[in-house]
């Protein structure tokens, strides 16, 4: 299939779910309490344009936080215990094995520890977000060719030479999916915390609608959230552009 074919495709798939959005809950075959037409959604998000586009500052201002440390730690780290094979052989098992601990059950231990602030959002959507991001991070590393290490000690590069000049470059499209990975769940973590615990934020106000029944307005939130991980996916289209320009002409 071309590109243009597979564009035509996607936003035939889009088109047809807005659609359905639409047309199913007006049918009847979706009760309107679950789910609301999208106009319903959409009409209750320009009414009440101000209280939505209030609380972003404060969901934008957590995910920001939230990526730097798990998108600039985690992958950093994953690049120093990837190119470790010591490293590998203690770490790893032991972060697989944290990954599948259940990290909500620890939000209500980091409202008490943090508040009900920003802080404890930031630390709930980093946790959650970090270990897969490393552990992506940690693959694309692993997948190099040991040929491009060996070659680099044969050169007397260090350890800090090869994960800069060798691993980094090398690992670049998985440092991109890194980043996918890592901001999706980074909004994801932010969301949710804020639905569990919050006095601002998008979130806290899809709670707030939930409990009221208004399911226009709980559903306005989530256009909102649907527009926010859209952005993001645009803006990682464009960046793993770059980086497949610089490959080839690298």
């Amino acid at each position: 299939m071309t590109a243009t074919g597979r564009r035509l495709s996607q936003a035939s798939l889009y088109l047809s779910i807005l659609a359905a959005w639409e047309i199913l809950p007006r049918a009847g075959v979706i009760p309107r309490l679950f789910v609301p037409p999208l106009s319903e959604a959409l009409t209750t998000l320009v009414a009440d344009r101000r209280e939505y586009l209030g609380s972003l500052p404060t969901t934008f201002g957590e995910i920001a936080v939230s990526y730097l440390i798990v998108c600039g730690g985690g992958i950093l780290l994953g690049q120093l215990i990837g190119s470790s094979a010591g490293a590998r052989r203690m770490i790893l098992p032991v972060l697989r094995s944290a990954y599948a601990v259940p990290l909500v059950v620890l939000y209500p231990v980091m409202m008490v520890w943090f508040g009900l602030g920003s802080e404890s959002k930031i630390a709930f959507a980093s946790i959650y977000a970090f270990i897969p991001t490393l552990l992506t991070a940690v693959a694309g590393v692993t997948a190099l060719s040991p040929a491009l290490a060996e070659t680099a000690r044969a050169f007397g590069a260090t350890r800090l030479q090869q994960i800069l000049y060798i691993a980094l470059p090398a690992s670049l499209p998985s440092i991109v999916a890194a980043l996918r990975l890592g901001g999706a769940l980074v909004i994801v973590g932010v969301i949710v915390a804020q639905m569990l615990g919050a006095a601002e934020g998008l979130g806290f106000l899809i709670t707030r609608h939930r409990t009221l029944l208004n399911s226009p307005g709980v559903y306005a939130g989530i256009v909102l959230v649907l527009l926010i991980t859209g952005l993001h996916e645009v803006l990682l289209r464009g960046l793993e552009r770059r980086v497949a320009a610089y490959r080839q002409g690298g």
